[in-house]
């Protein structure tokens, strides 16, 4: 499979920044069989309360799903891609899934929140999905979701090639790759301080494709450092800082 991770920072303009997205996914989608962007990734990440929120969440035929809906036609590649979505009255932190012909597949919606989409998010519910193409079998999880033994003995059991990552991930210290490694391999080890969450949960043998922003969102900082990896290999890897696009062929 042919995957490539955007590293994006959304912009103040957001019909610019949609657009110059969907170009970049057109582009770069045309070496690719799969794209991921980022969370959240042109509506930008953090924010103070659902109120604020509100005015920028689309529906599932949104600006951010036709764009990109385009963009997969154009390249004949599936996107990924965060936003922040409006069903009836309440939010979520979701990611599209976008077939080949510009058809929205589906919607996940993040299970797992961080602290900043607790302000305005409701925890997903709509369950995991994988997606077998003829290049592979993927499935999606966002940011946070790492962190949840049930996602990963999830990605174990259903056998995933790639796992496409959309995220906001924040500047902290250490490697964020060597964590996303560590998070595909083990559970929670001993040193972690952490309490077993599931015992035995399987190793997930996918490559992730992480797509991260970069840069300050209200009072955190995205580390960017966007990578596609998997336990055993880091195959690409981004700067801290600066939109860019990372492309490798996976070999079966």
């Amino acid at each position: 499979m042919r995957v490539t991770a955007v590293q994006f920072k959304a912009r103040d303009d957001r019909r610019a920044g949609l657009a110059a997205l969907a170009s970049r996914v057109a582009e770069v989608g045309r070496d690719s069989d799969l794209v991921v962007c980022p969370e959240m990734a042109v509506a930008g990440y953090a924010w103070s309360d659902a109120d604020a929120l509100r005015p920028v969440a689309e529906t599932v035929d949104g600006p951010t799903a036709r764009a990109l809906g385009e963009a997969a036609r154009a390249s004949g590649a599936w996107v990924v891609c965060g936003f922040p979505e409006r069903a009836g009255d309440r939010l979520f932190n979701s990611a599209l899934v976008i077939d080949p012909s510009g058809a929205v597949r589906f919607v996940y919606r993040k299970t797992l929140l961080f602290e900043a989409d607790e302000t305005w998010a409701s925890p997903g519910d709509s369950g995991y999905r994988a997606f077998d193409t003829a290049a592979g079998r993927f499935g999606v999880g966002i940011c946070m979701d790492l962190n949840d033994d049930r996602f990963l003995d999830w990605c174990g059991r259903e056998g995933l090639d790639v796992l496409a990552f959309p995220t906001n991930w924040v500047q902290d210290d250490g490697s964020v790759w060597d964590y996303w490694r560590w998070r595909l391999y083990t559970a929670w080890p001993e040193e972690s301080g952490v309490e077993p969450r599931m015992a035995g949960r399987r190793r997930v043998d996918a490559v992730l494709v992480g797509a991260n922003s970069y840069g300050p969102e209200g009072r955190y900082v995205l580390r960017g450092e966007s990578a596609i990896l998997s336990w055993r290999e880091v195959y690409a890897t981004a700067e801290a800082v600066g939109d860019a696009a990372l492309t490798v062929h996976l070999a079966r």
